[in-house]
């Protein structure tokens, strides 16, 4: 994706243009030759489809942000296997290593051919969490002098003034900021050090994003411990976290949210569909599918809840309220300001709002909420079930409080406010897949060969969004021409074998673009299959994130969950 101000654009390779859209208007245009050297480089999977007007695209979307829905009980008795909540955020965590050109370099910087490839390729590499490493200079903010990732420090508040964890710095528990020297509004004080400034967009995924830090940090450790010599320290260290991240992402994510059998067939036997072998040749970078992209991935949208127990302080029954989902954007940099405030969000469009500029020490998370410790025997981690917190199942709703977006999260704050419309999730997801022509749900489920979904599943599904409220000839367009994305979530609700996972066009999708993801990146389990874990874990030749996250923090309850 090439970023200009405010703009979204899209180079699309096997079409030798940019799509761009701004302000609701797309245009088409040839590329300048540095545009297509830089371009974070995406491709089309499919033929071009038929959208659905602006009008039609804003009633699906009232309809997938229906008030209410998902609310506290998120799979609301219906069949399933529960989804730990944190892989909401994992899942928010791995787009953003995937879907965007996250390195940072000043304007006219020049950047070497080989790192521009490899930092710039749509792979499962961790450039979100490493950029262009250490020795790059448009990184090196990034990190300490001995390769180890920064991290920042929480700020002491009074409450609950009985909480001492919470009345004091915390060193370690907040992302790294650029402070009072950065100058400028007070949002760019807050802003995180980090290569993807989208990882600060909620509190739960900067936590995540955090969690990745001291990873990596912890296997510098390790590997200086056992002697590796300083100048191979920090390549050593990230193939480490690569290859264990992949891991976790093969056997413990993508199976909870893709059925396990497409996973299983495609790490196996290999892909079908995108870039096959004979297509692609050895060496070859990746291209990310705008319609995985744009529409497939974005499953992790139906997962999100309205409130979270996010540790001692902010849960049910605590000092403080519950953890709502628009604390967790307060409670941000790229979308908030770390500063309590009205309940509405409305001061979070101003860029200079907000006392403090790093996370308060009582929104530290608890990550045994999150995670469950429970499947990697630490049955000393596990929290009473009324605490712990699930993720809505994979469905087409999505709760309420995603019709009314703070600014931040696409890059508005400080600008004219949008039309209410505009900061409606859905209705932003149905835009951009109509901005780019993508195919519709129907066409590729005939070019993949897969069974398609009928005109009862799509217009009823099994407990997702109604759309009783369409007239006759919108549902007719709705089943003729139906939005990606609205179609994956839909095959997820209505599959029989495993409720609330991905399947058919979309689970296919997703999980051959994590295999070819990973066969593309520089450390890469798939094209070295007989790779298995070497960190400590719970089973031998397992690794989970449960696992990681002990690893992280030192397998020690007080730094999982500092405020006790």
């Amino acid at each position: 994706m090439v970023r200009r101000h405010h703009r979204e654009s899209y180079y699309v390779v096997d079409e030798g243009r940019i799509l761009e859209f701004e302000k609701g208007d797309a245009v088409a245009r040839v590329p300048s030759a540095a545009e297509q050297q830089l371009a974070f480089r995406f491709s089309r999977f499919g033929k071009k489809g038929v959208q659905l007007d602006e009008a039609l695209r804003a009633k699906l979307a009232a309809a997938m942000t229906t008030v209410g829905t998902g609310g506290d009980d998120p799979d609301s008795g219906r069949p399933g296997t529960p989804v730990p909540a944190g892989f909401t955020y994992l899942g928010q965590f791995v787009d953003h290593d995937l879907t965007l050109d996250r390195t940072q370099v000043g304007l006219g910087e020049p950047v070497p051919v080989e790192e521009l490839l490899q930092g710039r390729s749509p792979a499962l590499d961790l450039d979100s969490l490493y950029g262009m490493g250490p020795h790059h200079s448009g990184s090196a903010r990034f990190y300490e002098a001995d390769g180890r990732l920064k991290t920042g420090t929480t700020l002491g508040v009074g409450f609950p003034p009985e909480l001492p964890p919470a009345n004091t710095d915390q060193k370690g528990f907040d992302l790294p900021r650029a402070g009072e020297t950065a100058g400028g509004t007070r949002a760019d004080m807050r802003a995180p050090l980090i290569p993807d400034a989208r990882n600060d967009e909620n509190l739960a995924v900067g936590q995540l994003h955090l969690a990745f830090i001291r990873f990596h940090n912890r296997v510098i450790d390790l590997l200086a411990d056992r002697g590796v010599p300083e100048r191979r320290l920090f390549q050593a260290a990230r193939e480490i976290v690569v290859k264990h991240y992949q891991w976790v992402l093969r056997t413990d994510f993508l199976p909870r949210v893709v059925d396990p059998e497409i996973v299983e067939r495609v790490f196996t036997r290999g892909r079908r569909h995108f870039e096959v072998p004979g297509y692609t040749r050895p060496g070859d970078l990746p291209t990310m599918p705008i319609e995985f992209s744009v529409a497939a991935y974005r499953l992790g949208h139906s997962m999100v809840r309205t409130a979270y127990q996010w540790n001692r302080v902010f849960r049910a029954g605590g000092p403080g309220p519950i953890a709502s989902l628009g604390l967790l954007f307060r409670f941000s940099g790229t979308a908030g300001n770390l500063t309590p405030g009205p309940d509405d969000l409305s001061d979070l469009d101003d860029p200079n709002a907000g006392e403090n500029l790093r996370l308060p020490s009582n929104w530290i998370v608890d990550f045994r909420r999150l995670f469950d410790f429970g499947e990697a025997g630490r049955d000393d981690l596990v929290v009473p079930k009324g605490e712990f917190n699930l993720a809505k199942r994979l469905d087409t709703l999505l709760v309420d409080p995603l019709a009314a977006l703070p600014t931040g999260t696409f890059d508005g704050r400080g600008r004219p406010a949008p039309p209410p419309i505009h900061r409606n999730l859905a209705f932003r997801n149905l835009t951009r897949a109509a901005m780019v022509e993508l195919a519709t749900g129907p066409q590729l489920a005939a070019q993949m060969g897969i069974k398609g979904l009928t005109e009862d599943q799509i217009l009823r599904g099994a407990g997702g969004a109604v759309l009783e409220g369409l007239t006759d000839s919108e549902r007719a367009q709705v089943v003729e021409h139906t939005p990606l994305w609205f179609y994956v979530l839909r095959e997820a609700e209505v599959n029989g074998r495993h409720p609330g996972r991905l399947t058919g066009v979309g689970g296919t999708l997703v999980a051959e673009v994590f295999h070819r993801a990973m066969e593309g990146s520089r450390f890469s389990i798939v094209k070295h299959p007989g790779w298995r874990p070497s960190l400590p874990a719970h089973r031998k030749g397992r690794f989970t994130m449960t696992d990681l996250l002990l690893f992280a923090f030192e397998n020690d309850p007080a730094l999982l969950n500092p405020l006790g």
